[in-house]
């Protein structure tokens, strides 16, 4: 059973009567584990779709399955549980709480699970020396650089160990060395069994995935499987 599968999928935007179609039958599956790279030029759908696959819009049109269940069973109440405790995010604006410490921020998905207080401490520790960030444990996000907030918003990610990570445009804001380092850190996530969702329009960006789909005008262009880079053990996490 394919972890995300999605038919047809449609979506319209309405502002003052005026339609803007954002994506017209995308069709696609996603195996768990996979490493998936979305591509296109602007306005071609990759974050509408980015959007609807991890729980934070819905189709207007089509069938859209998580884990073998339909999007149309879900309340809002319960989109949101499976959001956070099954999927993580990685924004090109971080979207850091700007006066709230690395801890606090890492901590912040666990604050809406039955985890006793003190082990949430340790679980976003734990997630906080993984990403490199031990030493700046108490200091507000707004005091770090761009990498490190970065790496901080990868932490707060897949501290819940979510099923799929989604990560749009995740180095834009960030010069060539910071953006290379936060990709080793996405690719040593997959390495542990973690699925990746990936948008990017940089070339070099989708070499670290194991599969490129490429939209044009809200449709699917090309899908297939290419060679990716690939790291030596030493170099995943332990």
């Amino acid at each position: 059973m394919p972890l995300i599968k999605v038919k047809n999928i449609e979506k319209v935007y309405i502002d003052d009567g005026v339609k803007t179609p954002a994506l017209a039958g995308v069709s696609l599956e996603i195996q768990k584990g996979e490493f998936v790279a979305v591509m296109g030029p602007s306005g071609s759908g990759k974050s509408t779709l980015l959007h609807i696959l991890g729980f934070l819009d819905r189709p207007t049109k089509g069938e859209y399955r998580f884990e073998g269940r339909s999007i149309d069973e879900y309340s809002d109440d319960e989109l949101a549980k499976v959001r956070n405790k099954r999927m993580g995010f990685v924004f090109q604006a971080f979207n850091l709480l700007p006066r709230t410490t690395v801890l606090e921020n890492v901590k912040l998905p666990l604050l809406y699970t039955d985890i006793p207080d003190q082990e949430q401490d340790e679980i976003a520790k734990k997630v906080i020396e993984v990403v490199g960030l031990t030493e700046r444990l108490y200091h507000e996000s707004s005091q770090l650089s761009g990498g490190e907030r970065q790496r901080l918003a990868i932490a707060r990610a897949f501290v819940n160990n979510p099923s799929v990570i989604f990560a749009d445009e995740p180095t834009g804001n960030l010069d060539s060395k910071s953006g290379g380092q936060i990709m080793e850190f996405i690719e040593k996530l997959h390495a542990k069994g973690h699925t990746i969702i990936l948008i990017t329009h940089e070339t070099y960006i989708s070499e670290y995935a194991e599969r490129i789909i490429r939209l044009k005008d809200g449709f699917i262009e090309s899908d297939e499987k290419v060679s990716r880079r690939r790291y030596t053990k030493d170099h995943y996490i332990k």
